[in-house]
């Protein structure tokens, strides 16, 4: 049971994450301006964009929080997709135009099997056309609109687990545990392609985020809900329990006050790390300080990245 956390208009919201489940329609910024207003104006943010026609967790980072977002994107990701065969689209998804219709009841389930062993592991992807990423300072969305296709480069990915849960005709549903990074849309047409029908993305719906499940999520109408009877507080992360992966390191008052300034510390006898790491400052009575990076290899100081307190507010 995650601590109650009090949220009213009067004291505004604690600082932690939020798990959102995204509906259909909405746009990762729709989401964040959305609760923002709900919450007063309190700084909000997210970790992970999701497109408009994709639904499921998308977590929203509150107050401080908002700090702690480079940590998060880099989690694994899991998804529920549906690979509809048959179907070319420009955009690699249902949201765009149909290039080429192909027969695709001849994919047996023996090649359907080996299709999908053959996309798990490391490989390389190439990003969309209809992305965000930046060609020369430009996102390619923006060319592909202007029917420009860009040269770009293929991104290192990992595939963690792909498995077909459900056939029903031409339509694949897909399991898929991913690195950052993924395009689950040229996951599907790169499957298609490679299964001679061609493909591609008919919905997609994101079951986690790292830690962070669908199963604990809610959908704005609830967070309005929740928030009107004071009980939104208990649906939040606190930092310290997003961040537990990282090795932790306590730190002494002298040290604390070094940490809350941003000096870096060497704490002595600490060894918690073999090798290169970012790591967790807590002081002795369990407040998460501060987040900092450590290489035992340098025996040099704990280096602080990101101050997560203020002074003040622990005096």
């Amino acid at each position: 049971m995650i601590p109650s956390t009090p949220i009213t208009a009067q004291t505004g919201v604690a600082d932690g994450v939020l798990i959102v489940n995204k509906e259909a329609g909405w746009t990762s910024h729709d989401v964040v301006a959305k609760v923002r207003g709900l919450l007063g104006g309190v700084k909000v943010g997210h970790a992970g964009t999701l497109d408009p026609a994709a639904t499921g967790v998308l977590p929203l980072l509150i107050g401080r929080a908002t700090r702690i977002a480079e940590y998060l994107v880099g989690w694994d990701k899991e998804y529920r997709a549906v690979l509809r065969l048959g179907e070319t689209t420009d955009t690699q998804d249902a949201t765009g135009t149909v290039l080429q219709r192909v027969e695709a009841s001849g994919v047996g389930p023996e090649v359907l099997r080996n299709t999908v062993a053959r996309f798990v592991g490391p490989q390389k992807q190439m990003p969309p056309m209809y992305s965000a990423v930046k060609v020369a300072g430009r996102p390619l969305y923006k060319s592909a609109r202007a029917g420009q296709t860009v040269e770009r480069a293929e991104r290192d990915i990992v595939i963690h687990a792909l498995e077909a849960l459900a056939v029903d005709g031409r339509d694949i549903t897909l399991r898929v545990v991913c690195s950052k990074g993924t395009y689950i849309r040229t996951l599907c047409a790169d499957m298609g392609e490679t299964l001679g029908v061609g493909g591609h993305l008919l919905s997609l719906e994101r079951r986690r985020v790292g830690a962070l499940s669908i199963d604990e999520a809610l959908t704005v109408e609830q967070i309005a809900t929740q928030l009107a009877i004071g009980t939104l507080g208990n649906r939040l992360w606190s930092l310290d329990r997003v961040l537990e992966q990282l090795p932790l390191c306590t730190v002494t008052e002298q040290e604390a006050s070094r940490v809350l300034h941003g000096a870096p510390i060497a704490p002595s006898g600490w060894s918690g790390v073999t090798e290169p790491s970012t790591v967790r400052l807590k002081d002795g009575q369990g407040r998460l300080l501060a987040i900092g990076t450590y290489d035992p290899q340098a025996k040099g100081p704990i280096k602080i990245q990101k101050v997560l307190v203020d002074v003040e507010s622990l005096n």
